[in-house]
């Protein structure tokens, strides 16, 4: 599909912000230009995202745009799309999630653009021109954050957005799906309690990530309501891959008095906590319980099949999916923070503390 044509009669009117006089004017694309100062032409390929625009002067049409509160037609014609994007895709969550969003968009006649940032967690100018050339039907981002401007500049075209486990606090009105992370630190902690452990470490991840910072607060309250001391040496902040498992994973197995048990903020770790493990001869649960927090598909594998808690990512997948379609549809949402429930799995990686 080929972008909207840069002519200067713009896209149909629409209503622009208040004028100070207590009424609303119409917002066109003529006016944005008068404005801002520049020519029709140049609104119209600021706001399809085309290039041949100054930097000084697309920052002068955007402010303007912003400014006065201009948004596209709802009913302008949208590319059958839906944008999807990762800060990574170097680990199996993705693709659970990746399977909800294509199931969604598959029932509703759209497909997919899938767009990975290298570790980044904001995309950068090229992805956003490009987005706006392409008027998809939504975005969905990924543990990923967008930029205040960029979230503007969305909005003012009528492109949903819908954020999937934000890596930070989004703007309010802004469409998030996650899980109950808190209750799920609280269940995985609670089980190796109930089975006798004392000394129990946690693994967790970049605590300015509100999904690992409210498994740690779980972890942290089990602890607390079993009037169980936390040892600031038993709470390491790792990465969220095999590698980071396998070294706090074995510094904690180094200390003078180890851990009897060990909660993951996911399964890569845990499956970096067995490896360490296995180097330092500590058997799994003989010596070491383990949980890991997702359950991806390879915890049933693993051996012993990991202990873990379930994560729905595909349904995560899927439910933001279904959000940004009904935005894309004008529809309002009974809720803009939706928290599907995590489940313990229990499997043979845990088992009574050895006395």
């Amino acid at each position: 599909m080929t972008p909207p044509s840069s002519s200067s009669s713009g896209p149909p009117p629409v209503t622009g912000a208040d004028t100070g006089t207590g009424r609303r004017r119409e917002m066109t694309v003529a006016r944005l230009a008068r404005l801002a100062g520049v020519s029709a032409p140049t609104v119209s390929r600021v706001l399809n995202g085309q290039a041949g625009v100054a930097l000084s002067t697309r920052q002068r049409v955007e402010e303007v745009i912003r400014r006065h509160g201009y948004r596209r037609p709802e009913g302008s014609e949208r590319l059958a799309v839906l944008e999807l994007v990762f800060h990574a895709l170097d680990s199996p969550w993705a693709l659970e999630i990746i399977q909800g969003v294509e199931q969604v968009a598959r029932d509703n006649a759209l497909a997919v653009v899938l767009t990975e940032m290298e570790g980044r967690l904001t995309p950068g100018k090229a992805w956003t021109e490009q987005v706006l050339t392409r008027r998809p039907t939504g975005v969905v981002a990924v543990f990923s954050e967008l930029t205040v401007q960029q979230q503007s500049q969305l909005a003012t075209r009528s492109i949903p957005l819908v954020v999937l486990d934000p890596t930070g606090e989004p703007l309010h009105e802004t469409p998030s799906v996650g899980a109950t992370n808190w209750s799920g630190g609280l269940a995985a902690t609670r089980h190796l309690i109930e089975l006798g452990h004392r000394r129990i470490a946690m693994l967790s991840g970049p605590t300015e990530w509100p999904c690992v910072r409210a498994r740690l607060d779980g972890y942290r309250a089990a602890m607390d309501e079993a009037r169980l001391p936390v040892d600031p040496d038993l709470v390491r902040v790792s990465t969220l891959y095999v590698e980071g498992g396998l070294r706090d994973g074995a510094e904690l197995l180094r200390l003078p008095d180890p851990p009897t048990a060990i909660f993951t903020a996911n399964d890569l770790q845990a499956m970096g906590v067995y490896q360490a493990a296995h180097r330092a001869g500590v058997r799994i649960p003989q010596d070491l319980s383990v949980v890991g927090f997702d359950d991806l598909p390879f915890a049933a594998w693993s051996v012993p099949p990991l202990t873990t808690v379930r994560q729905p990512l595909v349904r995560m997948g899927a439910a933001a999916a279904e959000m940004v379609i009904a935005l894309a549809r004008g529809e309002s949402l009974p809720d803009n923070r939706v928290e599907l429930a995590t489940r313990l799995v229990v499997r043979e990686s845990t088992a009574q503390v050895s006395i």
